[in-house]
């Protein structure tokens, strides 16, 4: 058993499965499910912004997601390059 304490509703027997499954992975399905989860996380995370923004168009959702997750200033500058690409 773990002997560490968290919080989680995952029973313990359960979760050493879990970790040991984990540890016994090939790095190859280690980064394939990160890769999963990330995309997931990503979609989950675009879908929570145009939910709260149904006004926005697209150009400007994707704008929102650069800012909350890289940044003001990045978006800052994409938002001016692609405004000068575009004109």
């Amino acid at each position: 058993m773990n002997p560490r304490k968290q919080i989680s509703d995952t029973h313990p027997a359960a979760e050493e499965l879990q970790i040991s499954l984990i540890r016994n992975a090939s790095m190859a399905s280690r980064m394939s499910r990160i890769r999963s989860i990330s995309a997931s996380v990503i979609q989950l995370s675009r879908r929570a912004i145009t939910r709260a923004n149904p006004g926005l168009n697209q150009k400007e959702l994707r704008l929102n997601f650069i800012s909350y997750y890289y940044g003001d200033q990045l978006a800052d500058q994409l938002r001016k390059y692609l405004d000068e690409k575009t004109s």
